[in-house]
């Protein structure tokens, strides 16, 4: 089984995570690693992108200059839609891919976005939710920033409605861990008994099989 999960910052994916690997032996896949691998020299992801803004953006090692890169398409909306044409289905391709090739019973896709690919991909798409002000006491804590740039961070992501309503199961994370396990025992318990499972696994066989 393929499992989606997102989140907003500080909704506590990591601790979610860490749970599913050690206790249900999940193999977890970083979207956000896997698109910084293919925007290595040599693959896929860096080649198209320097097709579409040409060698500038790369330094002289050849590898991607993230901080010209970053100024290039700030505030470039066609800029950053030509970026995520490129990428994201690369990443969901690479994702899928890898979760093929991985002997575990259940695999975790950590992703800040849900996309269109994700289906395409994962048997369910799960959302950790957490209070926003639970959230913010987290990264002031843990990551020392300032309830303002909280803020600011928490602004320029999806909002928290948007995260729920593309998901198939919620994940509430606001208490302490041991509830948290007893929220993720009640997901595995639903989803892998559930219809839509099988039906799904079953339509992601017949799709393979006919690529």
């Amino acid at each position: 089984m393929i499992i989606g999960m997102t989140g907003g910052i500080g909704a506590g994916k990591s601790r979610v995570l860490q749970i599913l690997k050690d206790k249900y032996k999940a193999f977890v896949i970083e979207a956000d690693q896997v698109a910084k691998d293919l925007e290595q020299p040599g693959q896929e992801g860096l080649n198209g992108l320097v097709k579409i803004f040409g060698d500038q953006i790369l330094s002289s090692d050849g590898t991607l200059d993230k901080a010209l890169f970053s100024k290039l398409i700030f505030g470039d909306s066609d800029a950053l839609k030509k970026v995520n044409a490129l990428i994201h289905p690369l990443v969901w391709e690479r994702i899928r891919q890898m979760s093929r090739a991985s002997s575990a019973d259940l695999v975790v896709v950590e992703a800040a976005l849900f996309d269109e690919n994700s289906r395409r991909v994962c048997d369910f798409l799960v959302c950790v939710d957490t209070d926003p002000q639970i959230r913010i006491e987290r990264l002031m804590k843990n990551r020392g920033y300032s309830r303002e740039k909280c803020l600011e961070i928490m602004a320029k992501q999806q909002d928290r409605e948007s995260f729920v309503q593309l998901s198939d199961y919620v994940i509430h994370n606001d208490g302490t861990p041991e509830e948290v396990e007893q929220e993720i025992a009640k997901m595995m318990e639903t989803i892998s008994g559930s219809d839509s499972a099988l039906k799904r696994q079953d339509e992601k066989i017949r799709q393979e099989g006919a690529q």
